[in-house]
């Protein structure tokens, strides 16, 4: 015998079996709507790639609440939100040294240390040891994430293969993974195919390694520079806002443009758009 909550019965003493019926259907259309309506052009998607540094992690925060207490320990006040900034500032040039070829290639966390190196006198961190150097190096293997990231990752492995396709090298994603408890089911990017983002190769690479069209793939991430390459390479693209990746006076993307399928507030958010 079908049981009835004692709401139910009461729903069901007043309008009848018709009643309920239309009570019954109008509910299951509040829970689809609430759920959000896929899109017919993403139906196909079965991958979600996903950029990490500012996109999935707070890259900003960790490192400058790092380098704030190195400096107290060597008895320095360091502005440590500068120092992050200036280390991030590296971040392209070095690329774009093995690009040119004046380096081989190399991987992000080298490179990472290679601006290191260059930052130090500047902060006044010369005295710094070889083990305190590699330790503040590896700053970047423990970003925090964002507050939405691990829930929503979680909703939306549930449907898709997710992973990240990062210019991070796979030691570095494997130790964010567990440091921020980021549930991937493989790991993508820069250094299985030597190439660092936004080259048209990494993005082509995340499709080729999960034998997946690029159009069943989607890049997502909160920097539309990332999201325009992808769409050229043939993937779907999502754009995550992230306001507060550079600080209160970071100039982050806040609006999708043209190369963007989906524009959500944050990883809940996508996974309603896309029916996780």
């Amino acid at each position: 015998m079908t049981m009835y909550s004692r709401r139910s019965w009461l729903r069901a003493s007043v309008v009848g079996p018709v009643g309920v019926a239309a009570w019954r259907c109008a509910a299951l259309d509040a829970s689809a709507e609430s759920a959000g309506a896929v899109d017919p052009k993403l139906a196909d998607v079965k991958a979600l790639v996903f950029d990490v540094f500012g996109t999935v992690v707070d890259w900003r925060s960790a490192v400058s609440r790092e380098v704030r207490q190195l400096g107290a320990r060597k008895g320095l006040t360091i502005d440590g939100d500068k120092f992050a900034d200036a280390w991030r500032a590296g971040y392209g040039p070095s690329m774009n040294r093995v690009r040119r070829g004046e380096l081989p290639w190399t991987r992000l966390d080298d490179l990472h240390r290679m601006t290191l190196e260059t930052l130090l006198p500047q902060f006044g961190l010369t005295s710094l040891t070889a083990d305190e150097r590699t330790a503040l190096n590896r700053a970047w293997h423990r970003l925090d994430a964002w507050p939405d990231t691990v829930a929503g990752l979680t909703r939306l492995k549930k449907r898709f293969t997710i992973a990240p396709l990062s210019n991070g090298n796979i030691a570095l994603m494997t130790d964010l993974a567990k440091h921020a408890g980021l549930p991937w089911d493989c790991v993508l990017g820069a250094e299985l195919v030597r190439h660092y983002k936004p080259d048209h190769e990494v993005y082509e690479s995340a499709a080729d390694f999960l034998t997946l069209p690029r159009g069943e793939v989607m890049m997502v991430a909160a920097h539309l520079g990332d999201l325009r390459a992808a769409k050229a390479a043939g993937l779907k693209t999502a754009f995550v806002t992230r306001p507060l990746e550079y600080g209160p006076g970071g100039k982050p993307d806040l609006a999708g443009d043209a190369s963007v399928d989906v524009t959500s507030k944050d990883f809940n958010d996508l996974a309603r758009v896309l029916g996780a």
